[in-house]
């Protein structure tokens, strides 16, 4: 599989709620405005396009200074475990040091955490949540 890989590549909001519902494993939700959202709140994102279109996305959010968050890294049942997963997070990283920042944060199912932490090359913390 011959994947390119683009810091805010193109995409719409078709192909990436299509990607979306795979990924997470629900119903495609029509009116999701990915395009939008991540050009008005987001650092940036990576996009992965082989032949047949779009098989990877990873969302980098950030507070506008020092701290970058991975958000939705989604990878289609065809590319998966072919590294497309570790390379949009290793790009986001790339992505976010470039802008200046200092940390990359992450949180996790617990399915996912030999993935982030072992092939992303994240550390594990100490973290909080509150359910709203």
């Amino acid at each position: 599989m011959d994947v390119t890989y683009r810091w805010r590549g193109e995409f719409d909001n078709d192909e990436v709620n299509v990607l979306h519902a795979e990924a997470f494993r629900h119903r495609v939700i029509d009116d999701d405005d990915w395009y939008g959202q991540v050009h008005r709140h987001s650092l940036g994102w990576v996009t992965a396009r082989d032949g047949d279109g779009l098989v990877g996305f990873v969302n980098v959010a950030w507070d506008g200074a020092v701290h970058a968050f991975v958000l939705d890294t989604m990878v289609t049942a065809r590319a998966a475990r072919r590294g497309v997963g570790t390379e949009l997070v290793r790009l986001a990283a790339e992505g976010a040091r470039a802008a200046r920042c200092e940390w990359l944060h992450v949180d996790f199912d617990d399915d996912l955490e030999g993935f982030y932490l072992s092939s992303c090359g994240f550390r594990p913390t100490k973290a909080g949540l509150i359910a709203l």
